[in-house]
């Protein structure tokens, strides 16, 4: 949701970021050689990782307009491994700085609910580097003549949406006085004028009562039909959700006709209880509430207010008079929001200590990956290690195939095709029925480093290319 051209500098709180890490650097394949030392050994370095898209928290960050104006974002890429072992630089990082409350969404899955300065959280992750040939030598495959390629970094569509952080919400009508009421409780400086719609972001000021501090939001005018999308209400009524208190502002000296605080207030409520329907465990009914008759310093205002007091307090609500132009009431006010604060803060369970649980990947017990029969001697293969394997090999060099062969069968995989009934010519796909690699099997074509060739070659790929 964006301002109005009219209201300045544009607010955003809901936008769809684009995002794509950077892909890994490939592996090198080369060999050391000096004079008179032709054959030095393999010293093709790894290449780089690829950049990360990353969200933190940022202070400084006032709304989502920046991604509004750019939603595509897309990390560094790595860079390619080098000879005389010199590893490819990783690439840069992207980091997004986010308001404090920015909820990241994939559809209606919420992935991340950023509170807290300095909480990051990872869109998309770079890809990791290929290896180069001096990692992938071993005692039989002296020199490899091959390096595996880098990784492809994720990309990802989300929605951020942005739900401000406050303690206490002033809700009420247009023009009901909550800009000027948050301004002289606080030290906030919101636009402030004499129409409806003022107001076109909310306002977050921090007021600081006895011993308590505590922050209230200054949420843009509802009106009836809000929940349903009339007016601003629907595009800010996300802000009141963090809340645990709200407060109903109500104007005691308005003009319009058929308006009062009670009917103000019945309709205010209306829309908080309709929108309940899209929160999930903490409705808005249920937060304790306070009512605030606004303008008393008009003589009119003030009479309305106490004649309209003993209906909210047969209610069971704690009312307040107040006058935010002669700052009257609002020392009691503070106090008030302040003690219901901290009963809140109170109530909670105490802060569980931040750990960091370390799960190491199982050994030998996981075959990660899956063979399904798709009729007519054809088998799909998914799983994580053999789609992977299969990005990170250079289909153009024939060693590199043979050690996708070699990955594989020591993964399981050949044993698992004949156990599903696989034979001689069987059709393999890799991958996704819709997006695979597809390879001939012959199971007497024998796996392991003894079928090598020269570099760069394998003896069971003949005709291969």
């Amino acid at each position: 949701m964006a301002a109005g051209a009219g209201s300045g500098a544009q607010f955003v709180d809901r936008v769809v970021l684009h995002t794509a890490a950077g892909n890994g650097g490939n592996g090198c394949a080369s060999i050391h050689r000096e004079k008179f030392k032709p054959l030095g050994g393999p010293d093709g370095a790894n290449g780089g990782r690829g950049g990360d898209v990353v969200l933190v928290v940022d202070s400084n960050a006032a709304s989502l307009l920046e991604y509004h104006r750019r939603p595509h974002r897309r990390a560094g890429n790595g860079k390619p491994g080098q000879g005389s072992l010199r590893t490819g630089a990783d690439g840069g990082d992207v980091i997004l700085p986010v308001p404090d409350g920015t909820v990241v969404k994939a559809g209606d899955t919420v992935l991340a609910d950023l509170v807290g300065e300095g909480t990051r959280y990872v869109i998309a992750k770079g890809g990791s580097g290929g290896l180069g040939n001096a990692a992938l030598a071993s005692a039989k495959r002296k020199a490899p003549g091959f390096a595996l390629l880098g990784e492809p970094g994720d990309e990802a569509d989300v929605v951020l949406e942005l739900k401000s952080v406050a303690d206490v919400a002033l809700v009420g009508f247009p023009s009901a006085g909550k800009s000027s009421l948050i301004a002289a409780l606080s030290a906030a400086k919101p636009k402030i004028a004499d129409y409806p719609f003022t107001t076109l972001i909310p306002n977050l000021g921090v007021v600081s009562a006895g011993d308590t501090t505590f922050t209230v939001a200054d949420v843009p005018g509802l009106i009836e039909g809000a929940s349903e999308g009339r007016g601003l209400g629907l595009d800010f009524l996300r802000h009141i959700e963090r809340s645990s208190t709200l407060a109903h502002v109500l104007d005691c000296a308005t003009m319009e006709p058929g308006r009062d605080p009670v009917s103000d207030f019945e309709v205010i409520e209306r829309e908080l209880q309709a929108y309940d329907r899209v929160l999930g465990d903490r409705p808005l009914s249920d937060r304790p509430r306070i009512v605030v008759l606004n303008k008393v310093d008009v003589p009119d205002g003030r009479d309305l207010a106490e004649m309209v007091r003993p209906d909210f307090e047969a209610r069971g609500l704690k009312v307040f008079e107040v006058s935010a132009a002669t700052h009257a009431g609002l020392r009691e006010l503070s106090f008030a929001m302040a003690a219901m604060v901290s009963q809140f803060r109170a109530s909670l369970p105490p802060a569980e200590p931040t750990r960091i649980v370390i799960r190491p990947e199982p050994v030998g017990g996981d075959t990660d990956f899956e063979v399904k029969s798709m009729g007519d001697n054809t088998y799909l293969i998914t799983g994580t290690k053999p789609v992977r394997w299969l990005r990170q090999t250079d289909f153009a060099n024939e060693e590199a195939v043979g050690y996708l062969a070699d990955r594989l069968a020591r993964l399981g995989v050949e044993t698992a095709l004949a156990d599903a009934g696989a034979t001689a010519g069987a059709t393999v796909l890799i991958g996704t029925a819709d997006d695979s690699i597809v390879f001939d099997w012959e199971p007497e074509v024998p796996a392991g480093e003894a079928a090598m060739g020269p570099r760069g070659t394998d003896r069971r790929l003949d005709g291969w290319s």
